[in-house]
């Protein structure tokens, strides 16, 4: 969903693989030599932000990169299970079961959306607090499929000014972490170490080359830019000698999915919250189903395909939650790899699940990520969380920025970002609602809704001179009649 990271706008057309009419066509499978380094293209575009998110709230709780826990292994089992159900629930949509899938080439993976939701849960908790973590992504997953028989008739609530602000909100939470990563971590905060040159070198390293061959090379290498600066990173960090590959050699090789991994625990505060964020995720779900059908078949998606991806989406997601996974939502930057390619084909994606649920079942390929150091990660995540914020930067530009909806999103962010940056200012409150609010995200999502609802359609022209200082910021933006021409 909110993975709008480094989209490719470039089409590069390859008519050995296929007729233009087969390319646009879903069902159809090109040489299997060509579609294999097609799916693994997929992976490889997905990959980095799909395992960034355990590693985050693995971090928030206690047992992260760094942490010197005994429970670090529990954070290599979520990279495992980040594979493992991203691979599955890509299968849903693409080779679906019954109504569930939406058979189109949509690439499943680990959601940034529901992070700040996950964070306030779990935060110092260590591994007890996944329980209810898992409790909410198995309830909000049932009720995010749930959403697929009446998704259409509730996109009329959520608007790019309140999807966009969603968004945006969630970059702006996360974009902390990357500069604490950068930094060299939360347990280096407080001592000498943290903040040093030497951290701070290898962060830029990964974000100076992501950045070059994100500007400066084609194909694979600029959709894969981010995969290959943390690589980058991680080579000049093992020459200063800040890998330790010491757990590759301890870790299995081979492990199944352990149901209940880490138990279910359901609490208030978890079930609403993933809940509430179910619905800004299915509506991303449509936007992406509704991009691949428009970029690569040049076709408004059809209301089944939407209703089967919705299913994909939240069934993909409470399977996850009964095995230690996070809450898996479609991959926007798979979207923007369809167009480039020009391929429709839904089997080559179906070769990238597959090596998503290969590499899952080898422990080892989660230990060799465990080793890369946190400077390292960092640089990739100020890159990554930073797309995300521009992403919700680029819903908004949809808005028609009127003195309506200058005042609806002023308080929405306000309250929202206010309560984040200053989560004691609700310490008075009891558990539940002080973990919903201070994300952040839900209380705005929650007033921008309810105000683009109640208010009405336009202002008078003098009605918000008094408050913005002088500022009046007024862009003509997409009028409402002008934004589906």
């Amino acid at each position: 969903m909110v993975s709008h990271v480094l989209k490719e706008d470039k089409t590069v057309a390859q008519p050995s693989i296929g007729t233009p009419e087969q390319l646009r066509d879903p069902d159809y499978m090109p040489p299997i030599y060509k579609a294999i380094p097609l799916g693994v293209q997929h992976v490889l575009a997905m990959f980095v932000s799909n395992v960034t998110p355990a590693i985050i709230v693995a971090g928030a709780a206690g047992f992260g990169f760094g942490s010197g826990s005994p429970d670090f292994p529990h954070l290599i089992y979520m990279l495992q299970m980040s594979m493992f159900f991203a691979g599955v629930a890509t299968l849903l949509q693409t080779i679906t079961f019954g109504p569930v899938g939406a058979r189109l080439p949509i690439v499943q993976g680990t959601s940034f959306a529901f992070i700040p939701i996950m964070i306030p849960l779990v935060a110092g908790k260590g591994v007890d607090a996944m329980a209810a973590v898992m409790g909410g992504i198995l309830v909000g997953g049932l009720f995010h499929a749930a959403l697929g028989t009446v998704i259409g008739r509730i996109r009329f609530a959520l608007p790019p000014l309140v999807t966009g602000l969603v968004v945006l909100m969630i970059g702006l939470a996360l974009v902390r972490v990357g500069i604490q990563y950068a930094a060299g971590g939360v347990p280096a905060m407080g001592t000498d170490a943290f903040g040093n040159l030497q951290s701070w070198s290898i962060a830029l390293v990964v974000i100076l080359v992501t950045l070059g061959l994100k500007f400066f090379a084609r194909g694979m290498l600029s959709v894969s830019a981010v995969l290959l600066g943390l690589i980058a990173g991680y080579v000049v960090a093992f020459t200063m000698g800040m890998v330790n590959l010491g757990g590759v050699g301890t870790a299995a090789v081979f492990a199944l999915p352990n149901p209940l991994h880490f138990g279910l625990e359901f609490t208030a505060a978890a079930i609403i919250g993933f809940c509430a964020m179910a619905f800004v995720s299915a509506v991303e779900t449509v936007g992406d189903v509704s991009g691949i059908t428009k970029g690569g078949a040049g076709r408004e998606a059809s209301e089944g395909e939407i209703q089967g991806a919705t299913y994909a989406d939240g069934l993909g997601t409470a399977v996850s939650g009964l095995f230690g996974a996070l809450p898996n939502t479609s991959f926007s930057q798979n979207v923007g790899l369809i167009a480039m390619t020009g391929v429709m084909s839904r089997h080559v994606v179906t070769i990238g699940a597959v090596f998503l649920i290969l590499a899952g079942l080898f422990p080892k390929v989660g230990a060799v990520i465990s080793t890369v150091p946190i400077e390292v990660l960092g640089g990739g995540v100020i890159v990554m969380f930073g797309m995300v914020c521009a992403a919700g930067i680029s819903m908004l530009s949809d808005v028609h920025w009127n003195r309506r909806n200058m005042v609806i999103f002023a308080i929405a962010l306000s309250v929202g970002l206010g309560l984040q940056l200053e989560p004691s200012a609700l310490q008075h409150l009891s558990d539940t609602p002080r973990v919903l609010l201070t994300s952040g995200i839900l209380p705005a999502a929650a007033i921008a809704i309810a105000l683009n609802l109640i208010l009405p359609r336009e202002l008078a022209a003098e009605s918000t001179e008094e408050v913005s200082g002088g500022l009046h910021g007024e862009g003509e933006g997409l009028a409402q009649e002008d934004r589906h021409k």
